[in-house]
């Protein structure tokens, strides 16, 4: 639970009332772009997630071009490397072009280069780590992001514009790890997705229903607040390029499940019309939702409006869910527990023990080995 409050632009502590994504804190070291502020006040960022399609692209192989890439930035924006620290990178262009063997030292340990430390740093070489944080860069200043912003003309990077840290009502501004599981299944399944229409739950950023979108024939992308859906609107936009001629129809939405029923008021925005509700009810073979399973009261009212949407389909429909079991301590029970976790997955068999004359449901885990598109942790928890 942390908060971002802003002392200079390239320099954030984190406080304990609002939530920070772990997708952020697994690169802390990562500039990233803020390009405006939201309706609400709320600093939103640009970021870029690249595709890799290549499944031999082993993770050290990746880690260690990336290494070098963020050193090169560094330097042209104000660091100058010394003629060791050039050799040095010199090296490691080498080693990693003749693959993961050539960076064992003479024990066969990994041998990692490190970058050259600053005057800030060696102040501090008292501490006993480093101080890590988010470099945040303001939009028109400096043109720091030019080679992301020309590798974004490539058909294999997702852009997304989302928040940092937000209150845990707006949790959906951010983008979560259990997102990038799905989306990684998606492509590691594409053909059982090929031309099928899809409603997900909870779609905050955009960025599943987006990559759904690059080979289901129709997406019903879905959330509640018209900032979030505004955001996510703009998401579909920016990704235009990753659709394929006659597919990647992705519609944001709104979808209240505290409310139980589609929004049809022509006067509201992100309102669904009767033709748009018949289709989905007719079509509709595919639901999702990730990371949508931290409040009891929103886990059961997501279970109500999953039964009733299934109750309404044509069609059998398969659905996907993808969570992060988060541990906390509580004084409660004066252990580490997973109380979100627990409860989502009783209701799940609820769901699957439901007597009922006309649907029934069945419940399979899916095993996480399928290949890694996106660069993320993948942890035990998800």
């Amino acid at each position: 639970m942390v908060d971002v409050t802003e002392k200079e632009m390239d320099n954030c502590t984190f406080k304990s009332d609002t939530v920070l994504s772990d997708v952020h804190l697994h690169c802390p070291n990562k500039r990233h772009l803020m390009v405006r502020l939201n309706a609400v006040g709320q600093p939103v960022f640009l970021s870029y997630f690249k595709i890799l399609w290549n499944t031999e692209d082993l993770p050290p192989e990746k880690h260690v071009r990336e290494a070098i890439t963020e050193r090169e930035h560094q330097y042209r924006s104000g660091d100058e490397p010394r003629d060791q620290d050039r050799n040095n990178l010199k090296k490691e262009r080498e080693l990693s072009s003749e693959g993961v063997e050539a960076l064992l030292d003479d024990d066969g340990d990994l041998d990692v280069v490190r970058r050259p430390r600053r005057a800030s740093d060696l102040e501090a070489e008292d501490l006993l780590r480093d101080k890590v944080y988010p470099v945040i860069l303001m939009k028109g200043k400096d043109d720091a992001f030019e080679d992301e912003e020309q590798e974004c003309a490539c058909s294999d990077v997702v852009k997304i514009e989302h928040t940092m840290a937000t209150p845990l009502e707006d949790v959906g501004k951010q983008v979560w790890r259990a997102a990038f599981l799905l989306a990684d299944y998606i492509l590691f399944k594409r053909d059982t997705f090929r031309c099928c229409s899809v409603l997900e739950l909870g779609g905050g950023t955009g960025i599943t229903s987006i990559i759904m979108g690059t080979v289901a024939k129709r997406v019903y992308c879905t959330d509640v607040g018209e900032d979030l859906l505004a955001m996510c609107e703009q998401n579909v936009a920016l990704n235009r390029h990753l659709m394929e001629p006659g597919r990647g129809d992705v519609k944001v939405k709104e979808l209240d499940w505290l409310k139980g029923e589609f929004c049809t008021d022509p006067e509201a925005p992100y309102s669904w019309s009767e033709e748009e509700i018949a289709d989905l009810h007719d079509h509709c073979t595919v639901i999702m939702a990730a990371d949508v399973f931290y409040d009891d009261d929103l886990t059961d009212a997501l279970f109500r409006m999953l039964y009733r949407i299934t109750h309404s389909l044509r069609h059998s429909c398969t659905v996907y869910l993808a969570l992060e079991k988060r541990l906390n301590f509580t004084l409660r029970h004066m252990d580490v527990t997973c109380e979100a976790y627990s409860h989502f997955r009783n209701t799940l068999n609820d769901l699957e023990n439901l007597q009922d004359r006309k649907m029934k449901y069945t419940v399979e885990p899916i095993k996480l080995d399928f290949c890694q598109f996106l660069v993320y942790e993948r942890i035990e928890q998800l």
